[in-house]
């Protein structure tokens, strides 16, 4: 069940029904328990079997979270920095055993085999609980919090749970921090007109780039991939820019729509993108790019590293940078190609140390026909190249795979006619996107529309609301799984 199907609309109607009721309204806790048994269900649905462990993690976190903030209160330091570094581990370990064991088994066990040995496995069939890189980075970052006495402990455990368990972002994200969200849970939330409106408006424009764009571009990407090595270079190519525009207006899409029912139940959700297209190198990029996610390794993994390498001069904060880009990549799954992509994105970073610009800002600045100024815009080209070239290991299944992509892309027919099925209207809709991230930068999403201009008027505003609907219904592609569910 997914928020762009129908069976996620009745889901969602009968959750915001009875949500704001005016016996709910009066009672946050009543609300609190409903977001969390709606949780627990839109997780059901994907598989049952997994609900107790999510449950059961919740537990022992929130257990460890009292026990932790209480050996802090007796000053016994010592025992509370043990405890900390116990809960990080156990929620490391359960990334561990269901996302990369069954990765180092199979890995072993091929090493076994070229040295003429065999191993007594082939897999251990352990199963990959959706959404477990989302939530658990949520029940370490929880624990870290309160040893850095940034927060207090959750004493509901309903709070607690409905933190982790929050349906909009268990699946994909956001992932949000605790600091921000469990204070949201500690009131009653009545309908805000304004804010669920604005909601609705994202959500609609998630739903247009995922279904009208993410979905067609999927076809092509598949279609292409499952043949490379007859395609022409030229094709390749363009292959490599396309999945970029696919990957990120997929998961964009759905960071979109996840923050637009937050909105609706009365939660501010952290946003995920701000506009990665324009970047100008890749720090920008990874700066602006599922910054929930970069700025949780950021927060947690580069700052402590930078700290103690500080001695090291540019040669510590670029051994610190390709740490937390590689675990960047890592986290995305147990394959070989997501730590090659982290290493390729991380060696793009050392121009911007030596030269003195990694952690400099510079604000975008249009010219005075108000587009971007031709050196902004050669780097925003050059950049998404360079991030596009290592999508294709990230896309890749193998690493072979990748190699024999990139051969295939640098081969004589790189000058020959490309040759993909592109609908005419996805790539229209593909530069509407593109020209909307540079005439919207300053906002959250392109439907936060004006009141001083031509949408001020309620019939221009319905009549852009009713067109988009008629895109999806009329231009709708094959049904596609959000990228970001497997990671």
């Amino acid at each position: 069940m997914v928020v762009n199907s129908v069976r996620f609309l009745f889901f969602f109607v009968v959750v915001f029904t009875i949500y704001y009721l005016p016996v709910s309204k009066r009672h946050p806790h009543f609300q609190n328990l409903w977001l969390l048994l709606s949780s627990y269900f839109f997780y059901g649905v994907a598989n049952w079997l997994m609900v107790p462990l999510l449950m059961g993690a919740t537990a022992v976190f929130y257990a460890l979270g009292i026990w932790l903030k209480s050996e802090m209160d007796k000053q016994h330091q010592k025992y509370a920095s043990c405890l900390t570094t116990l809960s990080v581990c156990l929620g490391i370990g359960l990334l561990l055993y269901f996302k990369y064991l069954n990765f180092f088994a199979e890995s072993f066990a091929e090493l076994l085999s070229a040295i003429g040995l065999k191993a007594t496995w082939t897999t251990l069939n352990i199963v990959l609980p959706i959404g477990v890189s989302f939530f658990t980075f949520k029940l370490i970052s929880y624990i870290i919090e309160i040893h850095r006495e940034h927060i207090e402990p959750c004493r509901n455990v309903m709070e607690f749970a409905t933190y982790i368990a929050f349906f909009p972002t268990l699946l994909s994200g956001p992932i949000d921090r605790p600091n921000t969200f469990i204070p949201q849970l500690r009131k009653s939330h009545s309908l805000d007109y304004a804010q669920a409106v604005d909601g609705c408006r994202q959500i609609l424009w998630g739903m247009f780039t995922k279904i009208c764009i993410a979905d067609h571009l999927a076809l092509v990407t598949d279609y292409v991939w499952a043949d490379y090595s007859h395609q022409a270079g030229s094709t390749l190519l363009i292959w490599t820019l396309l999945y970029t525009m696919q990957i990120y207006t997929d998961f964009d899409g759905y960071s979109n729509m996840a923050i637009g029912v937050g909105k609706i139940l009365g939660f501010n959700i952290t946003r995920n993108f701000n506009h990665p297209l324009l970047a100008r190198n890749i720090a920008e990029f990874w700066r602006n790019w599922h910054i929930s996610l970069t700025s949780w390794i950021t927060d947690y993994v580069f700052m402590p590293l930078n700290i103690a390498f500080r001695n090291m001069a540019n040669w510590g904060v670029m051994l610190a940078v390709v740490i937390n880009i590689v675990l960047i990549g890592l986290w995305h799954g147990a394959n070989w190609t997501f730590g090659l992509f982290g290493l390729y994105h991380a060696m793009l970073y050392v121009p911007l140390v030596l030269s003195g610009a990694f952690g400099k800002n510079k604000k975008l600045r249009p010219n005075d026909h108000g587009l971007p100024k031709l050196k902004d815009f050669l780097k925003m080209v050059l950049n998404y190249v360079l991030v596009s070239l290592g999508f294709i290991v990230f896309y890749a299944s193998s690493v072979t795979d990748a190699f024999r992509f990139f051969s295939g892309i640098v081969s004589a027919s790189l000058f020959s006619m490309p040759s993909l099925p592109v609908k005419k209207v996805t790539i229209l809709f593909m530069l509407i996107v593109l020209i909307l991230e540079w005439t919207t930068k300053k906002k959250e999403h392109p439907l936060q529309l004006s009141v001083d201009g031509i949408f001020r008027h309620s019939i221009a505003r319905y009549t852009l609301y009713a067109g988009i609907g008629l895109m999806l219904f009329f231009f709708a592609g094959e049904v596609e799984t959000f990228i970001y569910f497997k990671f």
